[in-house]
């Protein structure tokens, strides 16, 4: 019997996150589906404050109707949260999976004060001001993805965290021009005082060279948020631990690029290519052994003075 949820759910990962969508095929089939169904929600609740489809799109709408559409996704979200029926695939999607794995609510409305900061304009002055928003953006979404793989010790919890807070800064490093068309800068205003770049100025070329550098100086800062994050690996389920290793490999590989580009890195959209994408498909499974066998029987690292909210 065919599940129009779970399809429709399934159709959104695919065509919204490409990179994701190739390590999610990985998990188990029960967390494969929960995975799309919160990917679901989560895609569909950006889509409405970005006005894009799928992620696609010029990024952008009127900041009244931006607002507007922001109550609404609050109170739909806490109405399915509170088991309230719903008829939207996206938000049966999210009450299954909000359900199931009992996610906080204070998570899910976590993800939505990112989308506030959006919608408000909030000025991102400090390193530490960019990963509060990565953190509502995307860390809390690593967050409820560890909870649907069954993790709920807070430590494990944390490094989910990371690598949602890794992923963040990689995107931003890769869509920095493309945002600030649309009127959007993460990049931390200080770094760009430094590097002598008005920040209603970021997108134009005469600055490439100067965002470049300032854009290598985030992706720097998301390699000790990767590297926390491989010690949550040893805690997941051995498919899920190759699933996130993948993932984990596909981002840090697009943000190793946009560095090396240097200027050269927003003429056109960085992405790993089918090859790369097997490559570290490979490397994420002997990533993941690596980790539930030889790791598994080492006291790990103290987590590092790294930014935190969980």
């Amino acid at each position: 019997m065919t599940d129009a949820v779970l399809d429709h759910s399934r159709q959104a990962m695919e065509q919204g996150s490409k990179s994701f969508a190739a390590a999610a095929r990985l998990f188990p089939a029960a967390i494969r589906d929960d995975a799309w169904m919160l990917y679901s929600w989560c895609r569909h609740c950006d889509d409405e404050i970005d006005g894009q489809v799928l992620g696609h799109g010029a990024v952008g709408i009127d900041p009244v109707l931006a607002s507007e559409k922001l109550v609404e996704l609050r109170a739909r979200t806490a109405a399915a949260l509170a088991g309230e029926p719903q008829t939207d695939p996206v938000f049966t999607a999210f009450q299954r999976v909000a359900d199931r794995h009992s996610i906080p609510a204070e998570e899910a409305m976590d993800l939505l004060h990112g989308f506030e900061m959006d919608v408000v304009g909030r000025r991102y002055d400090t390193l530490e001001d960019t990963l509060d928003y990565a953190y509502h953006v995307a860390g809390v979404v690593g967050v409820m993805m560890a909870r649907i793989m069954g993790v709920e010790d807070a430590p494990t919890l944390r490094r989910a965290q990371d690598l949602g807070l890794a992923f963040q800064l990689t995107n931003i490093a890769r869509d920095v021009v493309e945002d600030a068309k649309g009127g959007r800068v993460y990049l931390p205003g200080a770094w760009l005082d430094e590097a002598g770049v008005p920040r209603d100025q970021v997108d134009q070329p005469q600055h490439r060279a100067a965002v470049a550098r300032t854009a290598q100086r985030l992706v720097a800062a998301a390699e000790p948020f990767y590297a926390s994050s491989r010690w949550g690996l040893r805690d997941l389920n051995p498919r899920s631990a190759w699933a996130i290793a993948t993932a984990r490999g596909v981002y840090r590989s697009i943000g190793r690029h946009v560095s090396r580009a240097g200027p050269a890195a927003w003429d056109g959209r960085t992405s790993v290519d089918k090859a790369g994408k097997l490559m570290l498909l490979g490397r994420g499974g002997l990533i993941a052994l690596w980790c539930k066998t030889l790791d598994a029987w080492r006291e790990p690292p103290p987590r590092p003075a790294l930014w935190t909210h969980v």
